[in-house]
């Protein structure tokens, strides 16, 4: 079986200062370009409603059916009433799981952060509400940022976007299993410097805090040339994880850290660069928050988030 672990589309990358350099030997996202590819076409029309074949989820083709924001239960109860009137042929529409919605977002575009090509209409560059609830403040729910792409949390009484999904598949290749409890049996295997995530097929190091301290996000990539340099663990191919790998370790189940088998990984720190760049604003990165699971940005040249390594992810060990 494939990895259900997918690429970013980035493709460009940044120096500390937002602009544009050459990727070779730079150990960005644009250049490593880890994970699954997207399928071509990624999206099909069906009348008024669209199918993603990368996650094998349909969605409104409007983005913006109801509007205007909702409260989080006016949310629940607009798509309540979609299954009862059976909206387009169906009724098993849902509010989407985070994972669900980060699914779509593009890290090459803004406003919307939607992939090149995208057939989807009136989407509104703010935050959209997700079915997720925060699992340290359970009267607060998870939401995208369909402008640029950020992932966080507010009380369920704000007022956001609604967009439904449903599945059409039995099991979709990037849904991830944190909302639900699907892990697969004997998830993470440990080693003794590496644990082997056996839902993504990325091996991480054991460490989560390689350089023992904060750094830039420019030195955190030349510590992974380092540590390539010195085959460390016995491998040349370590690398500053993109986002979505990031991600991946996320369980929205739990808290502090809201991160999947943290009884194994020693040194969890708060706050951790990715390597893939905020085309928002190029001299800031992404970054991922372990305490409840936020995606955010951090600005490249201050030396205030950690290093953590993974390598592999081209096959899955299920």
């Amino acid at each position: 079986m494939k990895s259900p672990f997918t690429r970013t589309d980035q493709t460009l990358c940044y120096n500390a200062s937002g602009n544009i350099i050459s990727c070779t030997g730079s150990g960005q996202d644009g250049e490593q370009q880890a994970g699954m590819p997207w399928p071509e076409p990624r999206f099909e029309i069906n009348a008024d409603a669209v199918t993603d074949f990368l996650t094998g989820l349909m969605w409104p083709r409007n983005a913006g059916m109801e509007g205007f924001p909702l409260s989080f239960s006016e949310a629940s109860h607009a798509v309540a009433e979609m299954n009862a009137a059976g909206t387009f042929g169906f009724d098993n529409w849902h509010l989407p799981e985070r994972s669900e919605l980060f699914s779509l977002i593009s890290h090459a575009r803004m406003n919307p952060a939607l992939p090149e090509g995208y057939p989807f209409q009136n989407v509104f560059p703010g935050y959209y509400w997700t079915a997720t609830p925060c699992a340290r403040f359970p009267r607060q729910a998870w939401y995208v940022h369909m402008g640029g792409g950020r992932v966080f949390k507010g009380m369920k009484q704000g007022y956001y976007m609604v967009w439904p999904v449903r599945r059409i598949e039995n099991k979709c290749i990037q849904s991830s299993p944190s909302e639900s409890g699907n892990f697969p049996e004997k998830r993470f295997i440990e080693n003794r410097c590496t644990v082997t995530d056996r839902h993504s097929g990325l091996i991480w190091t054991k460490s989560a805090d390689i350089a023992k301290h904060p750094v830039s996000w420019e030195k955190s990539l030349t510590i992974v040339r380092e540590m390539n340099d010195r085959n460390a663990y016995g491998h040349p191919d370590w690398r500053l994880p993109n986002i979505r790998e990031l991600e991946s370790l996320t369980d929205m189940r739990i808290h502090s850290p809201a991160i999947a088998a943290s009884d194994i990984f020693t040194d969890i720190k708060d706050f951790y660069w990715s390597s893939t760049t905020s085309v928002y604003d190029p001299a800031y990165a992404w970054t991922m928050y372990s305490e409840d699971g936020n995606i955010g940005v951090g600005y490249k040249k201050n030396p205030e988030f950690h290093v953590w390594c993974v390598r592999g992810g081209s096959v899955s060990f299920i």
